[in-house]
């Protein structure tokens, strides 16, 4: 039995997807901090979205289960992922996540006694920022994430770093998101599709250490920015802002 199968909790299963484009380095040190969560996984599955370095090598030797997705982009490579996992909970982070060693038991507690919850995401802290920009950057970041899409959504926007739903909720919107292309981000995809049916709960103390490669790279702020504004407007736009918080009030 490997490091991944010493299941504590017998509540339900969880199964982890880590979508992987040449990220060896991080995938090293990730894998390395899901081998010391205080509640393992069940499962944890790596998709291959084109890997030409190590990155597969380094998942097999440490227990996890490689799926290759040829579409290049997170959005298939994610679903891809979800398609083929078996728990009860599936879980997402990225390569670059750094995940506390009670980030598991977190959400495991969190869906046992809260069966309202269809999904949760938590705040996050960006470990490679210049130490006096890294709380500031930080607290920009969630700012703009959580609140602000979270007014364009009428929910909690999930965020790919530090995610988790039921199983349930992928079953019913799996063919309400994007498969393809690289123009979106798949996780307000996910969060748009999910919005009618499902509650979405944002969890103060699941916290997540993410690079800031929206900050460290060139223009990547504005990109990122592009992508949910493509992501919005995928899912109806002005209109789609309108109807989505009509039907909260409707529903409250």
């Amino acid at each position: 039995m490997d490091q991944f199968e010493q299941k504590v909790s017998v509540d339900m299963r969880i199964s982890i997807v880590i979508p992987v484009l040449n990220d060896e380095e991080y995938l090293k040190i990730l894998l390395d901090h899901l081998a010391r969560q205080s509640l393992p996984a069940d499962e944890i599955i790596v998709v291959d979205n084109g890997c030409t370095d190590a990155s597969v090598t380094v998942a097999r030797s440490a227990g996890a289960t490689v799926i290759v997705e040829k579409i290049i982009g997170i959005p298939a490579a994610a679903a891809t992922g979800y398609d083929n996992a078996t728990g009860d909970i599936i879980v997402r982070c990225d390569a670059d996540s750094r995940p506390p060693a009670d980030w598991l038991e977190k959400i495991d507690k969190k869906f046992v006694e809260d069966p309202t919850a269809d999904a949760l995401t938590g705040p996050g802290f960006f470990y490679d920022l210049p130490l006096g920009t890294r709380s500031i950057g930080s607290a920009l970041y969630a700012v703009g994430y959580f609140f602000l899409l979270g007014s364009a959504l009428a929910t909690i926007p999930l965020w790919g770093s530090n995610m988790a739903f039921r199983s349930t909720l992928w079953n019913e919107v799996r063919e309400r998101v994007s498969r393809t292309g690289t123009s979106i981000h798949d996780d307000l995809d996910l969060s748009c599709a999910a919005h009618q049916s499902f509650v979405l709960k944002f969890l103060p103390t699941l916290r997540m250490g993410a690079a800031g490669r929206v900050f460290l790279r060139p223009r990547g702020f504005r990109d990122s920015s592009r992508l949910a504004l493509n992501t919005l407007m995928r899912h109806g736009g002005i209109k789609g802002i309108f109807d989505r918080w009509q039907s909260v009030l409707r529903l409250n």
